[in-house]
């Protein structure tokens, strides 16, 4: 098998790699039998160079190759017929501005394995770059409310060098008695856990957040989904049945508006599940919430200011719940300051491409280069021969619609 690293072709151009130098070695020291190459790049965060120090060939062309891994989508006309792509489609959730590019997979009877649906047998994701947009995700919305009230400033986190330096900055970090929510118990809720304690921001269980205390110094409260989301027939709330009838759920994050200040939205979104809140509540003298950092990104999803995702340059903006509009950010106080960055991994593109890379290496090319006894792979294929799987055919409408 021959596998190709594709140049990351998407604007703004990601740094981001599946895998880096030395794991490339590594791989092809375990498998003889595979060899893997990398298609030239000047934007990626390891040089040509890198690899080439490897050992590993560095091609303009990868029509040779058997599979072709990138990270973000591949541009529809930059698609070659027929071959085995690994990459984030984005298209799992019928987003409308994917749907021509699964149109044009199906087209070129291309077989699109998808990192996000990669699972364990029990349904658990075995691969992301989640626990790093969790880490900046946090990071950003600390730098995003310390700009907005001038308290304090921040490098940027692509400014950093690595997690390292971007922890140090962290001892700038002087906040007010502020309360932050964070929604979420998975890889992206951990790292923004990560980066909180290291800020020496103190943690709450849900009764005390609640209880109007008031509190010398900034807290915050993780919230599970039990917490934000009840049943809608009063039965306990199950986490399992949550995920498989979200529907049959309903909103129950209302009561932290009142209480939080920062919100940070940490949580895979099923978008037949309740939404956080909606405009009218934004427009309440109760929404205290100022800064909203959306790591997740579902735009018109749970959170109606995120209306569109941002850039690493360009990372905030301002909403008003009044008009639905964007405005400037920081231009005035009765707006909600909003970051929503789809790419946050890639601001620590070095870092967070080696931990990728491991997590590929270890659950993944395993049994895509050997037996898939698991059905890893097989249940990540979006696509294949022309087809959705059955495992993606509820995305036949989402295809064939206008």
């Amino acid at each position: 098998m021959k596998i190709g690293l594709i140049r990351e072709m998407k604007t703004p151009p990601d740094k981001r790699v599946p895998l880096v130098p030395e794991q490339c070695k590594q791989l092809m020291e375990k498998y003889p039998s595979l060899e893997v190459v990398a298609q030239s790049s000047d934007v990626r965060c390891f040089s040509d160079d890198d690899y080439k120090k490897e050992g590993i060939r560095v091609v303009d062309d990868v029509s040779d190759c058997d599979v072709l891994m990138g990270v973000k989508e591949v541009p529809k006309d930059k698609l070659i017929h027929e071959k085995t792509y690994f990459f984030f489609s984005h298209t799992i959730k019928k987003q409308p501005y994917n749907k021509d590019l699964l149109r044009e997979v199906l087209k070129r009877n291309i077989r699109l394995i998808d990192y996000e649906v990669l699972t364990d047998k029990k349904g658990f994701r075995l691969i992301g770059f989640g626990h790093f947009a969790g880490l900046v995700g946090a990071y950003n919305a600390l730098l995003t409310y310390g700009k907005r009230y001038n308290r304090f400033n921040l490098k940027p986190a692509n400014q950093c060098y690595d997690l390292k330096e971007l922890k140090m900055e962290l001892g700038k970090v002087k906040l007010p008695s502020v309360k932050i929510a964070v929604t979420g118990n998975g890889r992206v809720a951990n790292g923004v856990v990560e980066i909180l304690e290291t800020a020496g921001i103190k943690r709450l269980a849900v009764d005390d957040y609640l209880s109007g205390k008031v509190f010398n110094g900034p807290v915050y409260v993780q919230l599970e989904p039990g917490d934000y989301n009840k049943h809608k027939g009063g039965k306990e709330f199950d986490l399992m049945h949550f995920f498989k009838y979200p529907e049959e759920y309903e909103n129950n994050f209302k009561r932290f508006i009142p209480h939080t200040d920062i919100l940070i939205s940490a949580a895979y979104w099923d978008p037949k599940a309740p939404v956080l809140f909606e405009n009218d509540d934004m427009r309440s003298e109760d929404f205290r919430i100022r800064v909203i950092a959306d790591i997740t990104c579902d735009i018109k999803g749970s959170i109606p200011s995120t209306i569109r995702a941002c850039t690493i340059a360009e990372p905030v903006y301002d909403y008003d719940p009044w008009s639905e509009e964007e405005k400037p950010p920081f231009s005035d106080e009765k707006y909600i300051t909003v970051m929503a960055v789809d790419t946050l991994p890639g601001e620590l593109p070095v870092d967070a491409s080696r931990e990728f890379g491991e997590q590929l290496i270890n659950g993944v090319l395993p049994h895509l280069l050997s037996s898939d006894e698991d059905e890893i792979i097989e249940r990540a294929t979006i696509a294949k021969n022309g087809r959705l799987t059955e495992y993606f055919e509820y995305l036949r409408d989402y295809v064939e619609q206008g």
